[in-house]
């Protein structure tokens, strides 16, 4: 049997503990426990872009829970009110470079990004991660809902409560980053974080929570991709929807305003309900199919990341959408760094971009993000 344990330090003020803060009840509840349990706490903010303030501006949002001066502002408030330092740090071209642009030029070439994973793991885990080692930290904190264990000497993430669980956006942690991260929520639930932060009164208890990419107002990406295409002018062409027989059915936008398993919004009469099967960038094509050629049995992944001892070819569990169940699958590396998911039972909707995610039962074994179905 594997040796497992927490690797949570014991708590000491000679450990500094860095808390990403993004203004939100969970962070907030991170470094109250991590305090509590007797650390040096500071928090830390990161400003990683600034939304347009025009009056009736598209990008307008204001119900931002991140990525906002008043998140800013809740985050230090709280941190003056539990007794530790804060610090907001200007990260905005990091975001830039390894989140927002990554994630435009995704939509251009037909697929369906994930920016959250790039986030933790170029941003949180890696940039900021930089900065809390430049001011002495020991160790990073953050609010997600995910454990970690050590077993046999190496780091592992592990599942957390099944209604909050934030695994799956943690897969290109860089195992050593990892042994260095701490998730002080690893057993509560929701309520239950939100009752600890309702017991000293914390400002962000009862904050509500956006479901939304913090970048993305109202959850419409086809307007922030159209417009900054605009701006940098670059033409988004139209092109042909092709049938299920491979007849010419009409004309589309253009690949960005479309995801796999698309049926609204295609702008075509079809006569039955047809779905978008495939986004292809080299024919600037949009292919049509039936619900049931939206199964795929296979596909292949690259920027594999992978926590544990190395493997070449293994049963576990892959969870191809953050909203699917995880499912098994054989999981091979090829020799040009890509590897072969085949699954056992044909899964709906695989779409490049998102971001395949390998389970051994709890245990996050790693990650990769889609590339080609087949």
């Amino acid at each position: 049997m594997s040796e497992t344990s927490s690797f949570l330090p014991a708590p000491s003020e000679d450990i500094l503990v860095a808390v990403a803060m993004s203004g939100g009840v969970d962070s907030s509840v991170a470094a109250l426990l991590l305090k509590r349990a007797g650390y040096r706490v500071v928090g830390l903010t990161m400003k990683l872009w600034s939304p347009p303030v025009q009056e009736g501006d598209a990008c307008d949002d204001t119900d931002k829970t991140c990525c906002t001066v008043d998140s800013a502002m809740d985050a230090k408030r709280v941190c003056d009110q539990i007794g530790i330092p804060h610090y907001t740090l200007d990260m905005q071209e990091d975001f830039e470079n390894r989140v927002i642009r990554p994630f435009y030029e995704s939509y251009l070439d037909g697929e369906t990004p994930n920016p959250c994973v790039n986030c933790n793991s170029f941003v949180k885990w890696d940039a900021l991660w930089m900065r809390a080692k430049a001011i002495g930290a020991d160790y990073i904190a953050t609010g997600h809902y995910a454990a970690t264990v050590s077993e046999e000497g190496f780091p592992y993430i592990l599942r957390a409560d099944a209604r909050k669980d934030q695994s799956y956006f943690l897969w290109g942690i860089p195992p050593e980053s990892l042994a260095k991260t701490l998730f002080p929520l690893s057993t509560l639930s929701k309520p239950e974080v939100r009752a600890l932060a309702a017991e000293i009164d914390l400002r962000t208890a009862h904050k509500s929570e956006s479901q939304d990419i913090c970048f993305v107002p109202k959850g419409n990406y086809r307007s922030v991709i159209a417009d900054r295409a605009e701006v940098e002018g670059v033409d988004i062409v139209p092109g042909e929807f092709i049938g299920p027989e491979g007849e010419t059915l009409g004309e589309h936008r253009g690949l960005p305003f479309y995801t796999v398993g698309q049926r609204k919004g295609l702008g075509i009469a079809t006569g039955e309900p047809l779905f978008a099967r495939k986004l292809d960038p080299e024919t600037n094509t949009v292919t049509l199919g039936r619900k049931e050629d939206l199964y795929s049995h296979a596909f292949y992944a690259d920027r594999f990341n992978g926590f544990g001892p190395e493997w070449s070819s293994r049963e576990c569990l892959v969870q191809y959408r953050y909203r699917s169940p995880a499912v098994p699958a054989r999981v091979e590396k090829e020799a040009d760094g890509r590897v072969r998911v085949t699954l056992h039972t044909p899964g709906y909707c695989v779409a490049p971009g998102q971001s395949a995610v390998f389970y051994d039962g709890d245990r996050l074994l790693g990650g990769a993000r889609i590339r080609s179905v087949l």
